[in-house]
């Protein structure tokens, strides 16, 4: 049996997960960052992305972020994101509205137009997709 470590997983929202866990796979600033139990402390940023969360039984939760922190201690790793949803929530229609209408504000050369904005609306819409497709692929 796996050594587990709790962990908990909230947006200003709600809790998304609180419970035991034997690993985490989460997308840092620096890229994808995997959390085991031992792991040292450690407090980094997080991008939208996937959260993967392998409970103790071996079953893995899949989770969106739209971005927050991760913070490492001993016996307790804590995800705080700007937003958070299960996999399974995310909404695919949306996703692929926000990513179009991203894609066409960033198409056009204008001098009013938020570009770091668009971009980051671009970004979430495409980590959202990603998370969709790994609840797909996991499932079948």
């Amino acid at each position: 049996m796996a050594f587990s470590f709790d962990v908990h997983i909230a947006s200003a929202e709600e809790c998304l997960y609180r419970g035991k866990a034997t690993g985490i796979v989460a997308r840092g600033k620096l890229g994808d960052i995997g959390i085991s139990f031992g792991h040292a402390p450690l407090l980094t940023s997080l991008r939208p992305g996937t959260v993967k969360v392998t409970d103790i039984d071996g079953k893995v939760e899949l989770y969106y972020i739209s971005g927050g922190l991760l913070e490492v201690q001993p016996y307790m790793t804590t995800i705080l994101a700007d937003t958070a949803e299960r996999a399974i929530d995310v909404d695919e229609k949306a996703a692929l509205a926000a990513k179009k209408a991203a894609e066409e504000i960033l198409s056009h050369q204008d001098k009013n137009t938020n570009f770091a904005q668009a971009d980051l609306q671009l970004i979430k819409a495409v980590a959202q997709l990603k998370t969709i497709k790994a609840l797909r692929n996991r499932s079948g």
